[in-house]
């Protein structure tokens, strides 16, 4: 069971709120239905949110356009869904910032585990005991402060990074100088076995380069050793 987590659906087919609505509750869940971008800002507003179950395809503003205004400002956990199963369309979402995917049609109970994977790798981050006693990461020009989650350049600016991308960087920064595999990354990311077609760690390694204004042609920061893995390529210290 959970512990009342608060999760809000935003898809505009009627059955399918319904349907996910009454499965989640019945799973210990609170729930918030939704049909579009400006009822998911009033929910947001009115309440706590732990997780959004946010549909691509939704009418005026999409998924992704949603995604990326709640990546500016928030990093509550954003679990997608896709009624086209394309993997350009999983590559896009997971780039503007959704935590993880599902095609649709799916079943329910997949979509729960789903949800619980997702919240169990938010609360119980960062998962490496090297990182505990860390507050903050200086690396290059940027610092990421673990505690308040956000990344800090020297200029001062701020940048949003989303709960899986918060956790990719934690881990290349707490090994700073071990290159870590694809598969490595993911069993620390999900939790779970890697599927070899699975490309969304070289994805988010793109957009933290993004982020970071790291060369993605010649990058310094965050490097790629071809066949072994990525590595952080500037010194790394710990607060």
């Amino acid at each position: 069971m959970t512990d009342s987590r608060h999760i809000l659906i935003v898809d505009d087919d009627r059955e399918i709120r319904t349907l996910l609505g009454d499965y989640l509750q019945k799973n210990g869940y609170r729930t918030t239905a939704v049909a579009d971008g400006k009822a998911m800002r009033r929910a947001l507003e009115q309440s706590h949110v732990d997780l959004i179950v946010l549909d691509l395809m939704l009418p005026g503003e999409d998924g992704l356009k949603l995604t990326r205004e709640l990546r500016a400002h928030s990093q509550i956990p954003i679990l997608m869904l896709t009624a086209l199963g394309e993997e350009i369309d999983r590559v896009v979402g997971l780039e503007v910032g959704a935590d993880d995917y599902l095609s649709k049609p799916f079943s329910p109970r997949e979509l729960v585990g789903r949800i619980k994977a997702i919240l169990r790798r938010t609360v119980h981050m960062p998962r490496d005991p090297a990182q505990t006693a860390v507050n903050a990461y200086r690396f290059g020009d940027w610092q990421l402060d673990v505690t308040a989650r956000s990344l800090t350049h020297a200029d001062g600016s701020q940048h949003a990074l989303s709960g899986a991308e918060f956790r990719l960087l934690s881990i290349l920064l707490s090994h700073p100088t071990r290159v870590l595999s694809r598969s490595q990354l993911m069993e620390l990311l999900r939790g779970r076995d890697i599927d070899p077609f699975d490309r969304s760690v070289d994805v988010r390694i793109s957009r933290l380069r993004q982020v970071l204004r790291d060369d993605a042609r010649s990058p310094k920061i965050i490097k790629t050793i071809y066949g072994e893995g990525y590595v952080m390529g500037v010194p790394v210290e710990q607060e």
